[in-house]
């Protein structure tokens, strides 16, 4: 890929400069401590610019450590961002599938899955999540993020058994209903980000609602 270091300005550049002035600070990090600094700091570029418009260049800066840093720990940015986009999948999914299995009931559930796959804090992960799988789209899927999806999916599948088997609806094939929900949810996502029509939040809820509402035979929400 290109580095475009000759490009517009990258996001917290000017606070990275003032890190990268002390290089013997940054040399003293622990391993794991810079190759967490560059993965914290691909995120917000890609966010504001796009995966195609960062370089490694950019990258170094944002992070406050040196090219040669980047490039030591990392083969370039595309190993970069799919490591950032895996640790991103894992921080989304994990607290928001603890949080609908641990409601009193699968309905509760439902609405604390449906509240947190659409929120005012998720457009940065499907916008990372979508531009990621643009730039990547003719490669092998990443093993780390088919897991992580794959456990997320598990998590879904696992609050629909358990309304089921409560009995609080009905639902014949989980697997199936569990494929359809996540392919209306990435849908919308998708919709939402571009913006063609417009998509609110709520209106992304609402559809949710609607889908589940006739899939499980549960009673309409009031208006």
């Amino acid at each position: 890929m290109t580095d475009p270091a000759e490009g517009p300005p990258a996001a917290g550049t000017a606070g990275a400069r003032r890190r990268a002035v002390a290089p013997d600070k940054r040399t003293r990090q622990p391993t794991e401590v810079r190759r967490r600094l560059i993965l914290e700091a691909v995120v917000p570029l890609v966010i504001e610019h796009g995966a195609s418009r960062v370089g490694v260049r950019d990258i170094a800066r944002a992070a406050g450590v040196s090219v040669g840093t980047v490039t030591y720990h990392f083969g370039g940015v595309r190993e970069i961002l799919s490591e950032a986009v895996s640790i991103e999948i894992d921080a989304y999914y994990r607290p928001l599938g603890e949080r609908m299995l641990a409601c009193p009931t699968a309905v509760e559930g439902l609405t604390t899955l449906i509240e947190g796959v659409f929120s005012a804090e998720t457009d940065r992960h499907w916008r990372l999540w979508f531009d990621n799988w643009a730039a990547d789209a003719s490669l092998e899927p990443d093993s780390r993020q088919h897991r992580r999806y794959e456990e997320w999916s598990d998590r879904v599948a696992e609050l629909i058994a358990r309304g089921r088997d409560r009995g609080e609806f009905r639902c014949p094939d989980v697997a199936e209903t569990t494929t359809r929900f996540n392919a209306l949810v990435d849908g919308l996502a998708l919709r939402r980000l571009r913006g063609a029509p417009p998509l609110s939040i709520e209106q992304a809820r609402a559809h949710l609602r609607r889908f589940l509402t006739g899939e499980l035979g549960l009673e309409p929400s009031p208006a």
